[in-house]
This record gives structure tokens, sequence and C-alpha cells, in this order.
């Protein structure tokens, strides 16, 4: 199975100097949680989820109107193409730990995007006589790779302090 088989084509994006409002607003209007951003020439220079925008405006004496996207991206990106095998995006995705890929072409121009919900919908049981494209455990791993507390002591030291 390849990434295009099940990637989303149809991709919102936003620019970096997008403010934090206008990029929640169309992420609602979309039902999702991830907005790549491009550049004026088409290339992804970086990401912005839901979750960046939350803790933006926690985390600033604000308004979100006032906020740009490229304050509070991840310029950080990984991606995959569209001619991958999903295979490999999900190794990616364990690697980097990431829930969410973009698809770009060879001259880094977005195609779509493959996530884990897109994992998650194509996935299929092992029936145990017939080898699946893309199975279960391939989600479950992938997805308790991505999910596994980057510094596992200190994630049970802040539990247990919670706790009291």
């Amino acid at each position: 199975m390849k990434v295009q088989d099940i990637m989303t084509k149809k991709v919102k994006v936003c620019a970096p100097d997008t403010s934090v409002s206008a990029a929640a607003a169309l992420m609602w209007d979309v039902d999702c949680g991830v907005l790549p951003v491009v550049s004026d020439g088409g290339k992804v220079v970086g990401l912005i989820t839901d979750r960046d925008i939350a803790i933006a405006l926690g985390t600033r004496n604000r308004l979100a109107s006032d906020i740009l996207v490229s304050e509070v991206m991840a310029a950080q990106v990984y991606f995959c193409a569209a001619d991958d095998d999903i295979h490999v995006a999900l190794k990616t995705m364990r690697k980097d730990r990431v829930r969410r890929l973009p698809v770009v072409n060879e001259e880094g121009l977005l195609e779509g995007i493959v996530s884990m919900n897109d994992i998650a919908l194509h996935a299929e049981k092992f029936d145990g006589h017939r080898t699946k494209d893309l199975t279960y455990d391939d989600f479950v791993n992938t997805f308790k790779a991505i999910c596994e507390h980057r510094h596992p002591t200190e994630a049970k030291g802040e539990q247990k302090m919670a706790a009291r």
C-alpha cells in the first residue's frame, strides 16, 4: 500500500504570517488539528497544531489575533512522498514521534497529508492466512511509539507528585 492510497489530498494550509486566531478558525471549520504552513512558493515550511495554539495562548499574555503562526509553529517538519510505501511513513512517524506527515513532491510542494487517523481507518485485522498491507498491529505499534514519554523516569515522577 502506498501513502497516496490513504492520504488526505485536499489539505487546508496557512502562511507564516497568518494569525493563530485565523488558523484556529480554519481548523474548526474543516475539523482538523493541524495545518501545514506554506511559503509564498507553496513549499511546506512548518506545521501548526491545535495544541501549539492552545499552549501559545496559555503561555502568552496576548490576543490570538496578535500572535503569528510563525511564532508558534513547528519548523522541524518530517515528510514523506506519495509513492512511499505506507510502512516507510510509519517508520518515520515512530522514529520522529509525529502523528502526521505532510506528503510532498520532489520540489517540496504539498500534495497531501497522512495522519494516524488515516492509518487507523485503513488498518485491517490480521487473519493469519494472508498478509495485509496495513494491520492493526502496524497502527498500534506506531501509536505506542509516538505516545511514549520522552523522559520516562521524569514522567513517572511527575505523575507521583500529581497524585499526592
